[in-house]
């Protein structure tokens, strides 16, 4: 016999030690489908488990009066079934502004700290959130999109600790898909709002949940969903396995040489020790240290990690890095087509437009080469620099580039750039390439750039 939507969550709940009896319970609820099926689930098992329910909504005065009558309708809820509200808002919008974070980004943050707080203050241990599989599914191509290791494409874990020291996130509805949640709220008659927001397709989670998504199911995988979630549980399988291996030889007294353990493991041994540090972490950064080992590579501002040959990373205080003014000049029709700048080497080769290769290739572009003409610049970034990287409207400040792309404040100051004659960037390490220099129909021969 199939169990009803809240005998299965009950179960998940027990298999995953979610919740103890008697405990209390801080619910967030946005208002929306989601979040409001969860407020009812937990409301009907709570006198069961003796649980003490606190309703938390944070308002991000995003949605103007739409946002203040979802607050409305979370309070009526609230009301209505006996439990006490704890509401909160925050200037999502100011804080985006001030940081250079997405809006998504930014309306995270302030919930993650308001729920804390909340928290907290009322003596409560545990958060209890309705993400659910779709959100599981979602977040896993996201991740693929921006990279990610067996870590990040694991997905989210049904109970973690991303709110605050000693409080608990739980996500009893992981394992139940959206649909579930909308067949329950009908059938009991739970008010839920709808977000437009989450129809526009500025955001890149729903052109991935309206657009990629249905096209794969359609195409290619009807059981997209379960096959998603299969292949999250063998990565974070893996993931667990390699972080085990990485403790262990990092616990080890006497330690072989880093560079003879598996790549995943070096990796992996790297990264716990830059979390250590408080270093944030990405992959760029990892494999600086991994690969170059004794040679200092950019941290937080007036400090530098260092790599030793036994696996050990440093961070040590670096010399005063301020805007480095120097340039090496090269010219590009020489026969010696290859230079060292800073921690770059570079190479060029002169191609005529016959046989031209797009291909996307790790550390190689293609220019026009009569656009870049003969002598150029190489340099590290300067304040004030401006970069029009290809396919955008137009030119902008290149530290609000990276802000955007999260690069680290320190590391800024050593990328390098590459500028024409007449000092326009068509350049710079890490990005794609100046839209004003790209291979078009006119080009009579092409410049391949390469880097490592």
């Amino acid at each position: 016999m199939k169990l009803d939507l809240p005998q299965q969550v009950e179960a998940v709940i027990r298999a995953k030690d979610l919740f103890r009896d008697g405990q209390k319970i801080l619910v967030a609820v946005s208002g929306g489908v989601d979040s409001m099926a969860l407020l009812a689930l937990l409301h009907r098992l709570a006198p069961a488990h003796r649980w003490r329910l606190t309703v938390a909504h944070f308002n991000h005065q995003l949605r103007g009066k739409a946002g203040d009558a979802d607050e409305a309708l979370v309070r009526r809820q609230a009301r209505a079934l006996g439990w006490p509200v704890a509401a909160g808002r925050g200037a999502v919008k100011e804080l985006a502004r001030r940081r250079g974070w997405s809006l998504e980004m930014a309306a995270r943050e302030m919930r993650h700290a308001f729920l804390a707080r909340a928290a907290r203050r009322r003596g409560i241990a545990t958060v209890a959130t309705a993400h659910h599989a779709d959100d599981q599914v979602e977040l896993f191509f996201l991740r693929v999109l921006r990279g990610a290791g067996s870590a990040g494409l694991a997905g989210m874990k049904w109970a973690s600790a991303p709110v605050g020291r000693g409080i608990t996130l739980a996500r009893p509805l992981l394992g139940h898909w959206k649909s579930d949640l909308a067949e329950f709220t009908r059938a009991h008659g739970v008010p839920f709002s709808e977000d437009a927001s989450n129809g526009s397709l500025d955001i890149l989670r729903n052109r991935v949940r309206h657009e990629l998504l249905p096209w794969l199911r359609a195409r290619y995988q009807p059981a997209l969903g379960r096959c998603v979630l299969r292949e999250m549980e063998l990565a974070r399988a893996e993931g667990d396995l390699i972080s085990e291996l990485a403790r262990q030889w990092l616990a080890r007294g006497r330690r072989k040489v880093l560079a003879r353990l598996p790549v995943a493991v070096q990796r992996q041994v790297i990264q716990q020790q830059l979390y250590e540090l408080g270093q944030t972490v990405d992959f760029e950064l990892v494999e600086r240290l991994r690969t170059r080992p004794n040679h200092p590579v950019p941290a937080r501002p007036g400090h530098s990690l260092l790599l030793a040959a036994d696996g050990r990373v440093r961070l040590e205080k670096a010399e005063k890095m301020g805007f480095d003014a120097g340039c090496l000049r090269l010219n590009l029709n020489r026969r010696c087509r290859e230079a060292d700048f800073g921690q770059v080497k570079v190479c060029w080769e002169l191609a005529d437009k016959c046989g031209m290769n797009r291909v996307r290739r790790p550390s190689v572009e293609y220019f026009d080469a009569d656009k870049v003409g003969g002598q150029i610049c190489l340099r590290h970034w300067q304040a004030g620099d401006r970069f029009r990287q290809i396919g955008a409207a137009a030119a902008a400040k290149l530290q609000d580039i990276f802000t955007n792309l999260k690069v680290p404040r320190a590391e800024r100051r050593w990328r390098v750039v590459a500028a024409t004659r007449r000092g326009e960037i068509f350049w710079v390490e890490g990005l794609r390439i100046g839209e004003g220099f790209k291979l078009d129909k006119r080009t009579g021969r092409r410049l391949i750039w390469r880097w490592q």
